[in-house]
């Protein structure tokens, strides 16, 4: 098992999970987080310091597809390893639903 973050996180971009992750295994895009499936150690420790709870475990039904995602830019994205401010609409957005296909970038984050 491992964790992924999905929808929810999109133009939110809460770092509380950052900050606690003991092996920083989040990647950091221009608006949302994606996990390292290969770098996760199954802690579950970012799964409650997500606002929005957009960290599920993988075995959740509608994981699959963030599997892939998470796995996808976790590749391409630097390595976020330090707490940063929430996007400007973090607290009016995070609870919209399709933000994936409103607002997703494919494009690289700052990474620290």
């Amino acid at each position: 098992m491992t964790y992924i973050v999905n929808e929810k996180c999109i133009k939110c971009k809460y770092t509380d999970c950052v900050e606690v992750c003991p092996v920083d295994c989040f990647y950091e895009g221009e608006n949302m987080l994606v996990i390292h499936p290969d770098e996760c150690i199954d802690c579950g420790v970012c799964e409650p310091e997500c606002p929005p709870e957009a960290i599920l475990p993988d075995t959740e039904p509608e994981a699959e597809k963030w599997l892939a995602i998470n796995a996808e830019y976790a590749d391409t994205w630097p390595n976020i390893t330090r707490k940063i401010d929430p996007m400007p609409e973090a607290d009016k957005l995070q609870d919209e639903a399709g933000k994936y296909e409103k607002y997703f970038s494919a494009n690289p984050g700052e990474g620290s």
